[in-house]
C-alpha cells in the first residue's frame, strides 16, 4: 500500500472519529496495490487470504467506507473499484479507460464539476454524485 495513502487514511479515521478495522484497511490495502480495478469479489477473494473466512458484507463494508469518502472510486463501466490517487480532496471520479487492456488512469479534472453545477442549477437539478468514464485504447495498445 502506498505508505502516503495509508497514513492519510490513519489520520483521516483519527480526526473523525471513525474505526480503522482491520477489514477496511486491507481492503484499502489490497485497492491500492492493484494496477487494475478489482469487482467486489476479486476484493473478497484477497482479502480471504488477509483474515480468517471473510463474508462479502464485510468486503462491502469496507468498499462503501472507503467509497463513501473518496479514498477509492466505483469504475461505474467496469462494475469494479479503484483507490484514489489524488493528493487533494474531491468528490466524484473522472477516469480514462484502456478498451483493450483493462488499464484505468484517474484524470483530476476539477474544474469540471463547477460548469456541470452551474448547468445542473441552471436546470434545477440537486447533485447527488457525479462520475465521468472516458474510453478508448492506450498508447501501449495502439
Amino acid at each position: 500500500m502506498d505508505g502516503s495513502l495509508e497514513k492519510k487514511a490513519i489520520d483521516f479515521c483519527i480526526k473523525n472519529n471513525h474505526r480503522l478495522t482491520t477489514p477496511r484497511l486491507n481492503v484499502l490495502k489490497i485497492l491500492s496495490s492493484s494496477s487494475k480495478p478489482m469487482t467486489a469479489y476479486e476484493i473478497l477473494e484477497k482479502l480471504s487470504k488477509l483474515m480468517q473466512n471473510p463474508k462479502p458484507p464485510t468486503a462491502y463494508r469496507a468498499i462503501e467506507f472507503w467509497k463513501k469518502f473518496n479514498f477509492i472510486h466505483r469504475i461505474e463501466s467496469l462494475n469494479a473499484y479503484a483507490s484514489c490517487s489524488s493528493d487533494h480532496l474531491h468528490t466524484g471520479g473522472q477516469f480514462i479507460i484502456c478498451n483493450d487492456c483493462g488499464k484505468v488512469i484517474e484524470a483530476h479534472l476539477c474544474k469540471l464539476p463547477n460548469s456541470f453545477k452551474r448547468i445542473i442549477k441552471e436546470k434545477m437539478f440537486t447533485l447527488s454524485n457525479w462520475n465521468l468514464e472516458i474510453s478508448g485504447v492506450c498508447k501501449k495498445c495502439s
